[in-house]
């Protein structure tokens, strides 16, 4: 059982993986360092644990203790108590939903063992918007994908705010970093996949047209503003373009690939 701390001073030392929240900067490097990321709101806390991560402490407001009950339940470790105006001013923002998580990370898995068994999977080049990757991991355990994968310089799919807009996904969906960037997509067809890009190439098909008839297919996504590499859109065994409608060009990269996702997952 957790054990239960009352805290009532902001400055608590006990209190250093949950102080300046908003700071992105300072967040990325401060987890990296001690290898923890936080879980936000009931169901998102509940999800990390119950995916098997080992829980560093907790941080919630004295309502939540009886909802989150049985998760405290299930570890010894510490749960700061503490008001919401309190909890406000170490975290930097109003933490609405009343309960926080930090957890221990884990390595993260070659990408064969990600792979295997897969038959849609994922691909994303720097996407640098924590919204955007949460959004991605969301739309695809929705529609039925087996796994993501993330080239080295993605924005961290683990980060809070990655997390609350995925629901948690992250948890449920295997992923991992490619190691090489620039073998990457050469590597999946070696794996069995052909690999799709999005993308306004002129030889690109539209998507439905291209997943069509395809076993082990690898849906290829780029950054927010320029879209992917030249080298991965070249790289990749084909190209594929969702239809817009006259004065339009393109859709935000999570929608896209729900857009996708959903073609994907019903092709024949």
């Amino acid at each position: 059982m957790a054990t239960l701390v009352e805290i009532e001073d902001p400055a608590d030392p006990r209190l250093a993986d949950y102080r300046d929240l908003r700071d992105v900067e300072l967040r990325k490097a401060l987890e990296a360092e001690h290898g923890l990321f936080l879980a936000e709101g009931e169901k998102v806390v509940r999800r990390s644990v119950e995916a098997g991560f080992e829980p560093r402490s907790f941080l919630m407001a004295p309502r939540w203790l009886e909802g989150l009950g049985d998760v405290l339940a299930t570890t010894d470790a510490p749960c700061y108590v503490l008001s919401e105006a309190l909890a406000e001013q170490v975290t930097g923002f109003h933490v609405h939903r009343g309960a926080l998580a930090s957890l221990e990370r884990r390595p993260l898995p070659s990408v064969e063992s990600v792979v295997a068994g897969a038959r849609s999977v994922l691909v994303l080049e720097d996407l640098v918007d924590h919204t955007n990757v949460g959004a991605i991991f969301r739309c695809g355990a929705a529609l039925g994908f087996d796994a993501v994968l993330l080239a080295p310089r993605c924005a961290d799919p683990l980060y809070r705010r990655s997390i609350k807009v995925g629901m948690g996904a992250v948890f449920t969906l295997p992923w991992t970093r490619v190691d090489d960037w620039a073998t990457a997509l050469p590597r999946l067809s070696e794996l069995g996949f052909t690999t799709v890009a999005l993308t306004l190439a002129d030889d690109a098909t539209e998507v439905e047209q291209a997943v069509a008839g395809l076993d082990k297919v690898a849906l290829v996504l780029g950054s927010e503003g320029h879209g992917l590499s030249p080298r991965w859109e070249r790289a990749a065994d084909r190209r594929a373009v969702i239809p817009m409608a006259a004065g339009i060009d393109s859709l935000n990269v999570a929608a896209a690939t729900a857009v996708a996702c959903y073609v994907t997952a019903r092709r024949s």
